[in-house]
């Protein structure tokens, strides 16, 4: 089967817009910012973070140099001392470290560890750009949006959650191959925050600085600095943090709710030091090697006799109450995602995680476009990254998923487990809440006359009760 790393590709760090401050008191109060609906404790955000930055430094080079760590520290907790008392969690412990790598890259850790990539230090024009992101990553873990994202996304599947907040937040191929040892669906789903989300990290951010003593209107200068040096398409970390509209509107009606504090100003001197320091320094080293796309590993292979799909089908029912239908000789794999099916035989191991060459896998990925045709291209262009031989056969045609309007792709590809062709089917159609619901069908090329009919059966037994 081809692989599945594309979807646990994304980076995460931030997406801002502020245009205008008022620093006069205004008859407008300041947006009240409360953290979504999460099942999981504080305890647990501190637990999946501290598992999270271990991995993470296993690939992610450190600047060890103490002035920048020192100066990036003094930032960080400048923001931490101005954290509403609502919003603090005596549980959380706040770290902030420079990576040496020269990519437009920051990203925070559920529970308080931070990392700031030096190229975006580098590529900050002032002190206020640079808190400006790190305002924005804080928010997201002030609000604890990685375990609310969990906490929604296990309504259609389940999984591992430590390996997909690091996956959804390191991104590249270092990402991957943390996040492999999680389901596919649920990877998709929580990998990028939503736009809610995005939001309200936009308002908390630009709540934080101006209490820190900080122009908000900086991070709009930032978010522009980003849109620019990322080329046509924006840097990667815009498809981790969709912009949820109208962003420099509200953002601007925010800015005029609030007031910088007085008596704390930009340290314009050590910025201006921070960037000699930066620049006197060697080359970024990059990701280390370790991180590199291991060679596929299939420990045990799958069965090279696989026993046709039934003409029986069997229901399913995910903890929401979405309902699928498959051939009644197909099962999940043992401990695996309530939504990934094939026949015995077909499953095998890719490192720690459980693949199939026979089957389908449902799931759901966070909506870039609002455009069912341009979600769905970018969906399988995904796919192509991280699959070379992988081919579309032909455009999008009609269908229904679930009883909704959707749309259906066919794609060949050249399997890293088997060597043979493969067969590939996705349909996919949209959610109340605005997201894409996929489901991907995977055969053997010279098998495909007897799974096309078992996958439209699947397809047309979706129940999406969302």
């Amino acid at each position: 089967m081809f692989t599945r790393s594309h979807l646990r590709a994304l980076t995460a760090t931030f997406c801002l817009g502020i245009v205008l401050l008022s620093t006069g008191v205004s008859a407008q109060s300041p947006t009240p910012v409360a953290p979504p609906k999460n099942k999981y404790k504080p305890a647990d955000d501190v637990r999946l973070g501290r598992e999270a930055a271990q991995e993470i430094l296993k690939q992610t080079p450190l600047l060890t140099d103490a002035s920048l760590h020192g100066y990036l520290e003094q930032l960080g907790r400048r923001l931490v001392g101005v954290i509403p008392v609502p919003l603090q969690q005596k549980e959380f412990v706040y770290t902030f470290d420079v990576a040496d790598m020269a990519d437009l890259n920051a990203f925070a850790l559920p529970g308080g560890p931070m990392f700031v990539h030096r190229g975006i230090m580098k590529a900050s024009k002032n002190e206020g750009e640079l808190i400006g992101v790190m305002a924005h990553e804080l928010s997201h873990v002030i609000l604890r949006h990685g375990t609310a994202q969990q906490t929604k996304a296990e309504k259609f599947q389940l999984g591992a959650l430590a390996g997909q907040v690091i996956g959804s937040v390191v991104g590249g191929a270092a990402g991957s191959l943390i996040a492999q040892g999680s389901s596919f669906g649920v990877n998709t789903y929580f990998m990028k925050f939503s736009r809610d989300h995005e939001k309200q990290a936009d308002i908390l951010g630009a709540q934080l600085m101006a209490k820190a003593g900080y122009d908000p209107r900086d991070m709009a200068s930032m978010f522009r600095t980003l849109e620019k040096e990322g080329g046509p398409s924006g840097p990667q970390w815009l498809s981790s943090h969709p912009n949820p509209g109208n962003r420099a509107v509200y953002i601007t009606a925010e800015a005029q709710a609030l007031k910088v504090a007085e008596g704390l100003r930009p340290n314009a001197a050590a910025f201006a030091a921070m960037q000699t320091r930066l620049a006197s320094l060697p080359p970024a080293a990059g990701p280390r090697k370790a991180a590199a796309a291991p060679a596929a590993t299939t420990s045990p292979r799958p069965a090279t006799s696989i026993e046709p799909p039934s003409s029986q089908f069997r229901g399913y029912r995910a903890p929401s109450g979405l309902q699928i239908s498959v051939p009644a000789n197909w099962q999940p794999p043992a401990g695996g995602s309530a939504l990934m099916f094939a026949p015995q035989g077909a499953f095998y191991q890719q490192g720690n995680s459980t693949g199939f060459t026979h089957g389908v896998e449902a799931g759901i990925s966070t909506s870039q476009n609002a455009d069912l045709q341009r979600d769905t291209q970018a969906l399988l262009q995904g796919l192509m990254q991280t699959n070379p031989k992988l081919r579309l056969n032909g455009g999008y045609q009609s269908t229904a998923v679930g009883g909704r309007p959707g749309l259906a792709a066919t794609l060949s590809n050249l399997s890293e487990v088997t060597g043979q062709p493969e067969y590939i089917a996705v349909f996919t159609t949209r959610l109340r809440d605005g997201n894409l619901f996929y489901l991907i069908g995977v055969a053997p090329d010279a098998q495909a006359g007897q799974y096309v009919d078992a996958f439209a059966r699947v397809r047309t037994s979706l129940k999406l009760n969302d």
